[in-house]
């Protein structure tokens, strides 16, 4: 054995020398150098000593298992480090099985602190049974009269969820101090129990128990976190603030300033703001955050304060956070103000936060939102690490922004990327499906949610029902709406504007009666629905009473876009001088959308002379849009005007208006197709042109004998040879050379579908025996048997 080395003069002992250069410690390096000098240099370290330097090694990173297996004692202090180090780093097994050593180990007997760390690390793990173990040998072991024990007790039982058992340890305790309280009290928070909290924390003032930053900021948390029924709570909590006199708090006055803004009480959180002396910048996120928490209910004003705060903490030194710029890149993106975002984009650069996740998504929403794509696919490429809310957030941006084909492509990436999608991104990207009217693809989605746990949930069922109706198939929406066990307003607002769109206005009707005694509330989008059905369906004097009782019943003011079902409904019946009247009532007199309506029932009544007049009005208020002049267009043509119409399409030439053209496309096994007018690119071109002569043909000979009058008599030969190539046509066409007999045809248009094409389709669905569903920018039109679902009310 080597002597024993003699100690440096300033100091007592090696055991002194070594503790000190332990406690000075900083990275595992130096600990394990320490650890290395006492091996060579002190043959007899202390037991203290040995403790001493299994803690750093806890601390910093280290061997510290090796060293507990190689000292020649060990007392309990030496196992709790360990417990403690495993189940703060996640280990809870390894945590459980130094306990069960401790417990066995000769010499070693486990202490209060010995059973909560192993509590501690049930609790950390939501290890509920272990916990209970745990909890049954202390009992044995004649601890849990202690405070100590009895609090990892409730704290455990809280953490796992098991509030009852929590409040039996609570009630059963010998001792309570403030920490017993606070644990049951952030217990119930986190179960949500907001009503038992209150309870607690009233009984917790009766008994005397004086109130500190963490049972108020739990109770406040509560506050913030729940209905709008305990906003006088929530100010009788803010009292019991200042009579603790910890209103000086930043801790607890960031957090009243979240409750208040929360509550919608935007005026209290900016006064109680405005009251802190010395905010820092934990106080300006919250007010920040606050200010931004609802965009459409606070206004622009408000927006604006919000990013004037970011930059009083640029002016006060304070270095933001990056909860600081995700809430302000969020009042950007509310504000619509793209050039301030790009600024705190570069500041988001200049602190380094730029691969941060928190602030990745917020930056792809503002510049998607602005129709920048290719900077928000730049932000999302420039993520180090993607994770399922910046997918979603990509997702997300492309179906707002119409890339209803990339979102997708998209969601393939993510899937490819080893990720799981939550359902807000499945809810995207079956709306994609739905815009693009790709069932097949829809159905796969709906099967990938139910295998993934998703099909219950009601936001996933809602985007089935809009996506099966988008695609054509109403009875498939119904049956998803049936299946759901929660109907919110969106689905029956859903199944009530499918019905609306396939022309079923007796049955949009009928789930509206059964929403009402649903006692489920009816929002705008539900009589937008229940207004679109009263306009397809003729039945003008329900629609009225609709928009009255959504007014006088509901308290919901009319949009442009109900006020255009209106203006729909009654020029559909004919009433164009009431139409016209409406208009010049409303408060959307201004607007192009309300007067194209109009313009288009000109059409259907060949009111030419009024047509004129409102074409005029449109183009005055819309000179570039290409609606009115091909509306116009067409009533001059429909009038025998050929003269009028033929001045129309050169002034169309002369202002530089070009018409959107058609575009058609139809979903198959191999993918989806898409066809323009006269569309020669297809791969399969010559057989679906033959296809299209056989189909013509036949409707030729059909209609040489037809004496139901459904031949039309108002297109000019010179116009037949184009129509015949329309796109929904050639659509249709690849439909009948690819789909079985049973199966239906569902073509998707962008545009209005014209009446050659609409009676085109009516003869081929009786010709062919076949029934074919066309969806066009207005509405769905089912044809079966020569006939069309809208009775030729369009």
């Amino acid at each position: 054995m080597p002597p024993r080395a003699p100690p440096p003069a300033a100091f007592p002992s090696l055991d002194a020398y070594y503790l000190h250069h332990l406690r000075s410690c900083s990275t595992p390096r130096h600990a394990a150098a320490v650890h290395a000098h006492v091996v060579r240099a002190h043959p007899f370290p202390s037991l203290f000593l040995r403790n001493t330097l299994l803690a750093a090694y806890c601390r910093l990173g280290g061997p510290a298992r090796r060293l507990l297996d190689e000292m020649p004692r060990a007392n309990a202090v030496s196992f709790n480090l360990l417990i403690d180090a495993y189940s703060r780093s996640g280990q809870a097994d390894a945590s459980l099985e130094t306990f069960t050593r401790a417990r066995h180990s000769v010499g070693v007997k486990a202490d209060r602190f010995t059973y909560a760390a192993a509590l501690a690390a049930c609790s950390r793990a939501g290890r509920l049974r272990e916990g209970k173990a745990v909890h049954a040998l202390a009992v044995l072991e004649g601890l849990t009269g202690g405070v100590f024990v009895s609090n990892s007790l409730v704290s455990m039982y809280a953490r796992c969820g098991d509030m009852g058992q929590a409040r039996r340890v609570f009630d059963a305790a010998q001792e309570r101090d403030d920490v017993s309280w606070n644990a049951l009290v952030s217990g119930y928070v986190r179960a949500g129990a907001h009503d038992d909290m209150l309870r607690v924390f009233a009984l917790m003032r009766r008994s005397g128990i004086g109130l500190n930053s963490f049972a108020l900021g739990s109770v406040i948390k509560c506050c913030a976190g729940s209905d709008d029924s305990v906003r006088d709570i929530a100010a009788a909590v803010h009292g019991c603030v200042v009579k603790a006199g910890l209103d000086s708090d930043v801790f607890l006055a960031s957090a009243m300033v979240d409750m208040y803004a929360k509550k919608g009480a935007l005026s209290e959180a900016v006064a109680l703001f405005k009251s802190v002396h010395d905010p820092n910048v934990v106080v300006f996120n919250a007010m920040i955050a606050g200010l931004c928490r609802d965009g459409a209910a606070v206004g622009m004003d408000v927006l604006r304060e919000a990013l004037c705060l970011y930059s009083e903490v640029q002016s006060q030194g304070m270095e933001p956070t990056e909860f600081t710029f995700s809430s302000v890149i969020r009042a950007c993106n509310l504000a619509g103000d793209l050039e301030f975002g790009k600024q705190i984009h570069g500041q988001v650069i200049k602190y380094c936060f730029q691969g941060d996740d928190f602030i990745g998504s917020p930056l792809i929403d503002l510049y998607f939102n602005s129709g920048c794509m290719e900077d928000g696919f730049r932000c999302f490429r420039s993520l180090p690490k993607q994770d399922v809310v910046t997918w979603t957030a990509m997702i997300s941006g492309c179906v707002q922004n119409e890339l209803f084909e990339r979102a997708l492509t998209l969601f393939h990436e993510l899937l490819a990327a080893g990720l799981k999608p939550d359902p807000f991104t499945i809810s995207t990207v079956m709306n994609a499906c739905a815009s693009l009217a790709v069932a097949r693809t829809g159905e796969q989605i709906q099967c990938f949610a139910t295998k993934s746990g998703f099909g219950r949930f009601t936001a996933i069922g809602n985007s089935c029902i809009h996506m099966y109706a988008r695609s054509g198939d109403v009875d498939a929406a119904v049956r998803r709406f049936q299946e759901m066990e929660l109907h919110d307003v969106v689905s029956w607002s859903a199944i009530i504007s499918s019905h609306a769109q396939h022309g079923c206005a007796r049955e949009a009707l009928r789930f509206f009666s059964e929403m009402v005694d649903a006692k489920v509330v009816p929002n705008e989008i539900t009589f937008l629905g229940v207004l679109t059905a009263c306009s397809h369906g003729g039945l003008v004097d329900e629609g009225l009473r609709y928009y009255e009782i959504m007014q006088e019943e509901y308290a919901l003011s009319p949009t442009i876009k109900h006020c255009t079902c209106v203006v729909d409904l009654l020029g559909r019946a004919g009433r164009l001088g009431d139409a016209e009247a409406f208009i010049r009532d409303s408060i959307f007199h201004d607007e192009p959308v309300i007067w194209r309506s109009l313009l288009a029932s000109c059409r259907i009544h060949r009111d030419m002379e009024r047509g004129q007049l409102v074409a005029d009005r449109i183009m005055e208020l819309q000179p570039s849009s290409s609606a009115s002049y091909v509306n116009l267009y067409n009533i001059y043509l429909d009038a025998g005007e050929l003269s009028l119409a033929s001045k129309i399409r050169d002034v169309m030439k002369e202002r530089g208006v070009k018409k959107e053209p058609g575009l058609s496309w139809i979903e198959l096994r191999s993918g989806v197709h898409s066809f323009v007018a006269g569309d020669k690119s297809h791969p399969e071109s010559n057989t679906i042109y033959s296809k299209l002569a056989e189909m013509l043909s036949k409707i030729d000979k059909l209609t040489a004998t037809d004496t139901s009058g459904t031949k039309s008599d108002d297109i000019t030969r010179n116009e037949q040879s184009w129509m015949n190539w329309h796109s929904e046509k050639l659509a249709v066409a690849l439909g009948l050379i690819h789909l079985p007999q049973p199966a239906p045809i569902r073509v998707m248009k962008n545009l209005r579908v014209c009446r050659d094409c609409h009676l085109a389709m009516k003869l081929i669905s009786k010709s062919e025996n076949r029934e074919i569903i066309l969806r066009d920018a207005i509405r769905f039109h089912h044809f079966r048997d020569g006939s069309c679902s809208c009775a030729d009310y369009w």
